[in-house]
């Protein structure tokens, strides 16, 4: 279905906003399917704007995560042999050579705007509502709208905007040099009307004042940035918009009313933080939360996990990996001298205590361990970095290899389009052309490969997720301070941040539960390194890659660009269809 996004009759919209999801009650945890007839129900208006941070939009490698992501040092998803060619699209993002018909930018930019529609729709069911909890239920849309507002003026440079109240009001665009200090203002005002998180039956998935608060510090730190992406350098320390300070006074000033709340605190397992059952963290400041209600539920995804395992990689008898992303040589570099770091790789422990080495001494691990739903056996594949040979279980008649005793095989793996070729993951990519990320058959497994998120085998390879993807959880806070600390010369105070979440964190019990290790000095590019050590595959690079003057530059399949790149392009199909917008320069 084509969609001139907020150009849409009050009919349609309201046939679109309720056919993906509502909600009859947003005191629930978990969202319920409201009936068809909802469709003036301001509860479910808001549930439905809730719903597009799912939908694809947060939760899925093609959408704002490839935009983030695949134009970093840190990511990008090669074609490999006869997979994950698709016209180019995603090498594309990594290649630098998107343009305005790139379906990769198309899509975002379209599920971006759908999430405005559906904030702005609310917006006006509310405002013409008489509900209880009316002024908070407000409160919630507006910070929705601004946040995927603030995220498409990042992303794109303008936003559109249309009086929620008026369905024939002209649409607005919203450019970013301007919008960046409304949308601050706005949220600001917010606050007052925002419930504080776990009060009125409030949980992380939604948008409370600890998420303004980091919002906020997000909106101040990149400020300068928004308001001249294309600049040479950047005004960090530009007066605030309200209140006195500066920018990096205020992004100290929201992320230390975070760090200081009690119903906060760092997890000494870094990769709860991305488990299945994450929602339990007491990092989550803001996230889409991902339920699973039914395998057609198209509300969550299991991308971040699916996307970089092997295919022959399988945490179930019905599951397996894709063989699709990976991160670059100059990022799993980046990490020489903290190989060692609890953030970069951690074993798995079965309930008897055998441990998964993944280095060719396991022979077989225990199968008590059981897929919700199915009761078929989960094999735990290690998380962070993989790097080397892998080894895993091997499927035979449809089932997990088995021990007499009823113990899951250990095997080496083999690539399973290319059967004679190890599945190791080599740091080096060597691709033979330099400047394009494409692989034959005999080179598919090349690419140190992110079990970062936790895969979850409820349900089919890349379906449905029971994680909660984190928006803003209290480790982005804490790196947000220390930048802010850093930008305002405090770099005693920036250091004590980055070694809070250094040592916050320890390795598992087969390293005795060690701490991380300080550092003793920071400059802006060991900095620019422990952002990634921290927020790898976040959605947060690009811009931390914008902001310390690294976005720029070559890397493996990456030329050195031009400024311009910092912004995507309007795609052509919006240009086509609609006359209030212009075409971001350079494209």
């Amino acid at each position: 279905m084509k969609f001139t996004f907020l150009n849409i009759n009050k009919i349609v919209l309201s046939f679109a906003v309720l056919s993906f999801i509502g909600c009859t009650n947003l005191d629930e945890k978990l969202l319920d399917e409201v009936p068809s007839n909802s469709n003036a129900d301001p509860e479910a208006s808001l549930a439905a704007a809730y719903s597009q941070l799912g939908e694809g939009t947060f939760v899925d490698h093609g959408s704002v995560f490839a935009l983030q992501e695949y134009s970093t040092d840190e990511a990008l998803l090669p074609t490999r042999g006869s997979d994950w060619g698709d016209g180019g699209k995603w090498r594309a993002m990594h290649e630098f050579t998107w343009d305005a018909n790139n379906d990769v930018v198309k899509n975002t930019w379209n599920q971006l705007n759908f999430g405005i529609t559906r904030s702005l729709f609310a917006i006006g069911s509310i405002n013409k509502s008489s509900i209880s909890n009316k002024a908070l239920f407000l409160a919630e849309a507006k910070g929705l709208l601004a946040y995927y507002t603030y995220t498409t003026i990042d992303l794109f440079g303008q936003a559109p905007y249309r009086d929620p109240d008026n369905i024939n009001a002209p649409i607005e665009i919203r450019k970013a040099e301007t919008t960046i200090d409304a949308l601050i203002t706005e949220v600001e005002g917010l606050i007052p009307n925002l419930a504080d998180l776990k009060t009125q039956n409030t949980h992380a998935g939604r948008f409370t004042k600890q998420a303004a608060y980091a919002l906020l510090a997000d909106m101040y730190l990149n400020r300068a940035v928004i308001k001249n992406k294309t600049a040479a350098t950047f005004n960090f320390t530009e007066q605030a918009v309200n209140g006195g300070g500066t920018d990096m006074d205020k992004v100290i000033q929201y992320s230390t009313l975070l760090i200081n709340n009690p119903l906060f605190s760092l997890e000494s397992n870094y990769f709860h933080n991305f488990d299945i059952d994450n929602n339990t963290s007491k990092e989550m400041i803001f996230t889409v939360v991902q339920k699973k209600i039914a395998s057609s539920d198209k509300g969550s995804d299991n991308d971040l996990a699916y996307m970089s395992m092997e295919r022959i990689q399988k945490p179930s008898p019905d599951n397996r990996g894709t063989n699709a992303n990976c991160v670059t040589p100059e990022f799993y570099y980046s990490w020489n001298g903290n190989f060692e770091d609890p953030r970069f790789h951690r074993h798995y422990q079965y309930a008897d205590g055998t441990w998964f080495r993944n280095n060719g001494t396991d022979v077989s691990v225990p199968s008590t361990s059981k897929v919700e739903g199915t009761g078929k056996p989960w094999f735990h594949f290690n998380r962070g970095l993989q790097a080397g040979q892998q080894y895993g279980p091997k499927i035979i008649n449809g089932n997990f290899d088995m021990t007499a005793d009823g113990r899951i095989k250990v095997y080496k793996l083999f690539t399973e389009k290319n059967t004679t070729l190890a599945a190791d993951f080599t740091p080096e990519l060597n691709f033979d052309n330099p400047s394009e990320a494409v692989f034959t058959q005999a080179q598919i497994n090349r690419g140190v490969r992110n079990f970062k998120f936790e895969f979850d085998p409820g349900y089919g390879n890349n379906g449905t997720s029971g994680m909660d993807v984190p928006l803003y959880r209290l480790g982005t806070v804490y790196m947000m301070r220390a930048e802010a600390y850093f930008r305002s010369q405090n770099i005693t105070a920036a250091l004590n941040d980055v070694n809070r979440l250094r040592t916050g964190r320890t390795r598992e019990a087969l390293f005795n539960n060690a701490p991380g290790v300080a550092i003793s000095s920071l400059d802006a590019n060991i900095l620019f390194k422990e952002s990634g050590y921290e927020l790898y595959w976040e959605m947060y690079r690009r811009k931390a890659m914008i902001r310390f003057g690294k976005f720029d530059l070559a890397g493996t399949a990456k030329p050195a660009s031009q400024p311009y790149r910092r912004i995507f392009p309007i795609p052509q199909a919006t240009l086509d269809a609609s006359k209030e917008f212009s075409q971001n320069p350079g494209y």
